[in-house]
Formats: C-alpha cells, sequence, structure tokens
C-alpha cells in the first residue's frame, strides 16, 4: 500500500470529519445569523419550486443509499438480498435519483448563474458548492457506468470494507480495501470527503438545522395597526 492511498483514504476522511464538526461548531458558537441557506427564492421564484424539490429528493435519496449500501454488513443484507442483485439495485436507483438530482442541480446552477438579480446577491461560496456538487453528482453517475464492467459486486464490498474500516477506527485496514478499486470511485469517495471539509463554510449546513427551538419559545403577540 502507498503512503498517498494511507493519507488520502485512511487519514484524510479523519482531517475532514474533524474539520467539519469544529467548523461547524465554531460558525453556529460565533456567527449564528450566518447559520442559513441564504435563500433567494423572493428575488426570483421562477422555476425554483420544481428545481429545489427535484434536487432535493434526489439528492436525499442518494446519500440515504449511500449510509445504507456502504454501513451495512454483507451477513446482514445477504439475509435478505445476494451482493450482485444488492449492487444491480444500487445501480438504477442510484441512476434514476441521480438524473433527477442532477436535472434540479442543474436548474438551479443556470438560476444561480444567468438570473441577474439572483447572481448579485450570490457569493463566491454560493456558486462553488453548486459546482463542486455538479462534478461529484457526475462522478457519482460515472461509477454506474465503471460497475456495468464488474457485477460480481466486488467493488461494492471493496467500498463497503473502507466505510466499515473507518467507523471502526481502522485508517490502515480501509486505505488496503480500497486500493484496487479504479480511479472514478477515489475520485468520487475523495471529493465526498473533501465536502466535509467544506460543510462549515458554505450554506450546506442547513442541513442539520432544524428550528425545534420553536416548539419551546414564548408566543409572539401581533396586534393590528388601528
Amino acid at each position: 500500500m502507498s503512503n498517498t492511498n494511507l493519507l488520502l483514504f485512511g487519514v484524510y476522511p479523519y482531517v475532514a470529519l474533524a474539520i467539519c464538526l469544529i467548523g461547524s461548531w465554531a460558525r453556529f458558537d460565533l456567527s449564528q445569523y450566518t447559520w442559513k441557506t441564504g435563500s433567494s427564492q423572493m428575488l426570483s421564484n421562477k422555476g425554483m419550486r420544481v428545481a429545489s424539490n427535484m434536487f432535493h429528493v434526489g439528492i436525499l435519496f442518494v446519500l440515504a443509499g449511500h449510509f445504507v449500501g456502504l454501513l451495512t454488513p454483507p451477513a446482514l443484507y445477504h439475509m435478505v438480498i445476494s451482493t450482485e442483485n444488492k449492487q444491480l439495485l444500487a445501480m438504477v436507483s442510484g441512476g434514476i435519483f441521480g438524473l433527477i438530482c442532477l436535472v434540479g442541480l442543474l436548474m438551479l446552477i443556470k438560476r444561480r448563474l444567468t438570473d441577474p438579480r439572483v447572481r448579485a446577491s450570490s457569493s463566491f461560496s454560493d456558486v462553488m458548492i453548486l459546482l463542486v456538487l455538479l462534478v461529484q453528482l457526475l462522478l457519482g453517475l460515472g461509477t454506474i457506468f465503471a460497475s456495468t464492467a464488474h457485477l460480481d459486486g466486488s467493488v461494492m464490498i471493496m467500498l463497503g470494507n473502507w466505510a466499515q474500516a473507518l467507523v471502526t477506527l481502522q485508517p490502515v485496514v480501509a486505505a488496503n480495501s480500497i486500493e484496487g478499486v479504479s480511479l472514478v470511485y477515489k475520485l468520487h469517495v475523495f471529493l465526498g470527503m473533501t465536502l466535509f471539509v467544506l460543510f462549515p463554510f458554505t450554506r450546506l449546513v442547513h442541513v442539520v438545522s432544524a428550528p425545534v427551538w420553536y416548539l419551546g419559545r414564548r408566543y409572539q403577540i401581533v396586534r393590528q395597526k388601528g
């Protein structure tokens, strides 16, 4: 195993997660008013609902699929499905929802870049994170085509072993598990870890936000004028 592979896929995931957690805590503690999506819907509502819904539905399903697919041990899912069928299910469902997400994301990027009012209110990070998500999504869809070359589920097992080894704090085992996969998978995994690094510094923080404090706050009294 090369040192580069160990650093990128055995050490970097922990560094990325640490930056994500510490950076998010610092931002929430020091700059709560920036903890938002910075919605631009009031500036231009044209196509916003369709684009946003397609993107969010697609990305939520894709993330759930990654979470379940990577972290479920083979002994557990073999009780209901084989490795080969699990890979086929992941390819079909991931492809469908990945395309839904891609269409929504392209619509959001077009709106962000071409609508004068939305573009004027956008920061560098607003545009940058959309483009990074686009590259990551394209890489993910690219892995579906790469998977057609090995339908025995071998690469899925290696990727699962990598994720599960990281969770159990075995970085060397994780790096060894992923070393044999092709470049498109490694790029997808690396950029996925990089999104954790970018998370605290962009609008992605709204993913972990929920207005639960509204349930316990006092009622606001609104008086009618006159």
